[in-house]
């Protein structure tokens, strides 16, 4: 597995106001969060949690230090103090923190994820987003913590995605991956490790059945 130099990595978190500690508390307290759940929670309860509790934990580390909190279309993201990027949290599938191998979203994403994505890097019109933060929330780099279990171990990376094919995010501009000291086994299952979509509504299936 190809990695960055410890102090590489940490020299770049620490320009964009970030720490490995940040990620790995946020995540080690999510994991913890959702070993109380038992099966008489909805079957999507542990992984609904883990990516909430995990854009929980970041919220309350960032904002004492001037960071502002928004749920706009249902994606979680912390704004930097300067309106230089955004940070959220998502699931991912693939060689997470490692820089040889592939990684995407875990989840298909919808056209809220796409714009913000293809917009990291690029001009936005203005819109009301200045009036509140100065800057059109789009315009702003979004990164992705992209945080993944196997094996009984959740790995996880700082990512900067640039482009969407179909309906993952799955191009990169810029991936730091991270050291998770002692985050092991968070005692649920793989396939429930999945954050919500970001489409415009539920699809419903309507059947005729005539009459």
């Amino acid at each position: 597995m190809q990695n960055l130099d410890p102090q590489r990595r940490d020299e770049r978190l620490a320009e964009l106001n970030f720490s490995n500690d940040l990620f790995h508390l946020a995540l080690d307290l999510a994991a913890e969060d959702v070993r109380g759940c038992t099966d008489m929670d909805a079957p999507s309860m542990r992984g609904t949690m883990f990516w909430s509790r995990t854009n929980r934990y970041l919220a309350e580390q960032l904002i004492p230090l001037g960071w502002e909190r928004t749920s706009r279309d249902s994606i979680l993201r912390m704004i930097h103090p300067e309106r230089t990027h955004v940070v959220t949290a998502i699931s991912a599938a693939g060689g997470v923190g490692d820089l040889e191998a592939r990684v995407r979203s875990k989840n298909p994403k919808g056209p809220k994820t796409a714009r913000m994505v293809e917009m990291n890097g690029q001009l936005a019109v203005m819109t009301r987003d200045q009036v509140r933060w100065g800057r059109e929330l789009d315009e702003m780099p979004t990164w992705c913590l992209l945080y993944k279990w196997n094996k009984g171990v959740i790995s996880a990376e700082l990512s900067l995605p640039v482009k969407m094919n179909g309906a993952f995010i799955d191009e990169w501009l810029e991936r730091i991956p991270l050291d998770l000291p002692d985050l092991g086994d968070p005692g649920f299952d793989v396939t429930l490790l999945d954050d919500p979509g970001d489409e415009d509504g539920p699809q419903v299936m309507v059947e005729y059945l005539g009459g």
